[in-house]
């Protein structure tokens, strides 16, 4: 058979265009978790490294509706919590856990957080996700749990302990609380939170319906190096981003 030539993620001349890149991304990402029904409320956040200012992160503006963001609504936040472009407040959650993602995973580029609902359901468990499909393969032995719930996430101290539990994988379960995906694109991470979301759905029908059969280690280790690779994440965002610009093509003003 021929080598498939997959498409690749771009490279900048100019770190203005590659700003340009990940504003664009990042608010597109933020209608596809509306349009997916990953809205609750005030509640979620998703970030991205600035390439020029790598300790700041544009992030969305506490308070606005996910399907409502435009490139021009995101706020740029600096590593001191200060809003230093835009006239929004930042989430004062967001800013706790993502400044020590950021600050501990440096080859990250973006992270995503939000409370949807098979998410809240299986992260209340206290468990790992198994391999019980190739979708949930994406994650065997790269995320991890964070077994512990106190309220509210607003100190630096715990977001500096959920960046410690996350270490070098790309998901994290938050007990009580949700899911958290990174990513070396703001696509890739927002395309293991859409997987990660689906992967709890299906492990909470399966164990509802029997006793699923969970994949062995070696064929689940094998398919991870498949399908969760940062190529992969970052290719599987790709139709999504095509989808939501062609339907709401605002979001990029």
């Amino acid at each position: 058979m021929p080598k498939l030539e997959r498409p690749q993620p771009p490279v900048f001349e100019r770190v203005e265009e590659e700003r340009l890149h990940r504003k664009q991304r990042l608010a597109a990402a933020f209608r596809l978790f509306a349009r997916f029904g990953f809205t609750e409320g005030i509640a979620g956040h998703i970030t991205a490294r600035d390439p020029e200012f790598t300790d700041h992160f544009w992030v969305n503006p506490f308070g606005t509706y996910f399907g409502h963001i435009r490139v021009s609504d995101l706020i740029l936040v600096d590593k001191e919590g200060e809003v230093v472009k835009g006239d929004q407040p930042v989430n004062q959650s967001a800013f706790a856990i993502h400044s020590q993602i950021h600050e501990a995973r440096p080859d990250i580029i973006a992270a995503a957080h939000a409370h949807s609902i098979y998410a809240k359901a299986w992260s209340s468990i206290g468990r790992l996700i198994d391999p019980l499909t190739q979708d949930s393969c994406a994650f065997y032995e790269d995320h991890a749990l964070y077994d512990d719930y106190t309220g509210v996430v607003v100190d630096i101290s715990e977001g500096q302990q959920i960046a410690e539990t996350l270490g070098e994988k790309k998901a994290l379960i938050l007990r009580n609380h949700g899911i958290l995906t990174v990513g070396h694109s703001v696509d890739e991470a927002a395309s293991w939170y859409f997987n990660l979301e689906r992967s709890c759905q299906a492990q909470l029908l399966a164990e509802a319906a029997g006793r699923p059969r969970i994949i062995n280690h070696e064929t689940a280790r094998l398919t991870q190096s498949q399908v969760g690779s940062h190529i992969s994440g970052w290719f599987g965002f790709q139709p999504l981003y095509d989808r939501i610009v062609r339907d709401e093509p605002d979001l990029l003003e």
